[in-house]
């Protein structure tokens, strides 16, 4: 059974997603070191921390665009791994999540159902999520995602393009502003909903989930929430406010991989 981790990261002007994706794979070693780890970009990399760096196998459709989450579906035809778990680049492991595979394993895709606060709480928070709820989708998260090279995770990836290439159609049938734009996270949720949940979705594992710091998650003041509670990043763990962090955290604010490599440096 040939297991690794994908990362898809491209850069922005704004953002240096291929310097979160090499923190996530540090990360990732850190706490599984012997762990595959690939790289999917558009961008030049030679980053050793990579197992493999693959290009976008069809480039990158929207090379004159900031929004470039219309190549997602393009890890599937990527990934050079049997069994894959696809993670959003700007996050970090806090533990092992080897075990994940023997649970995963029975299945063709799995998209994340569940996020957390930074106590550890499952978030029942709704505030983001007003477009899932509008058009009554299953309340997925694509930045933890499954898969193993089949028909059927195919066919999944070939929906996600399908739907990001016909945003404007899809528009016209569901509950939103003509403005929304399309997001991984709306396009797995309908992707879920067309393929049925009951095939894309394991919901009684809740280990497969994420601490997602935005800030009413969290019940925060500002969306920087560095600057109001307490982190420490050790070799062994990362503590927000002294509690440890058990689950892959999804740390949201972009500069907050620099301290996170800056911790790994010094290791």
């Amino acid at each position: 059974m040939k297991c690794g981790y994908v990362i898809l990261a491209q850069n922005t002007a704004n953002v240096d997603y291929i310097k979160c994706a090499r923190v996530l794979a540090k990360s990732i070693k850190n706490f599984m070191p012997n762990a595959s780890v690939s790289l999917i970009t558009s961008n030049d990399c030679t980053d050793s921390i990579f197992d493999n760096i693959i290009p976008l196998p069809y480039g990158d459709l929207a090379p004159n665009s900031f929004w470039k989450l219309i190549n997602d579906w393009q890890v599937y035809e990527a990934s050079p791994y049997d069994y894959t778990i696809k993670l959003e680049a700007d996050m970090c492991l806090t533990r092992s999540i080897d075990y994940w595979w023997d649970i995963l394993k029975h299945k063709d895709v799995v998209v994340s159902t569940h996020i957390r606060d930074f106590t550890g709480d499952i978030s029942e928070v709704k505030s983001y999520r007003k477009f899932i709820y509008d058009n009554k989708l299953p309340d997925t998260y694509n930045a933890i995602t499954y898969f193993k090279k089949s028909e059927f995770a195919k066919q999944f990836f070939e929906l996600i393009k399908e739907i990001f290439n016909n945003w404007e159609e899809y528009k016209t049938i569901l509950k939103c502003d003509m403005k929304e734009r399309a997001t991984t996270d709306w396009v797995y949720a309908i992707a879920c909903h067309i393929l049925g949940v009951e095939n894309t979705t394991m919901p009684f594992f809740t280990d497969m989930s994420m601490v997602h710091m935005k800030k009413d998650i969290n019940g925060l003041l500002t969306e920087d929430w560095t600057d109001e509670l307490v982190y420490e990043i050790l070799p062994e763990c990362l503590r927000i406010n002294t509690i440890y962090q058990k689950y892959p955290f999804h740390y949201h604010n972009k500069e907050f991989s620099d301290k996170l490599e800056q911790a790994y440096e010094r290791t």
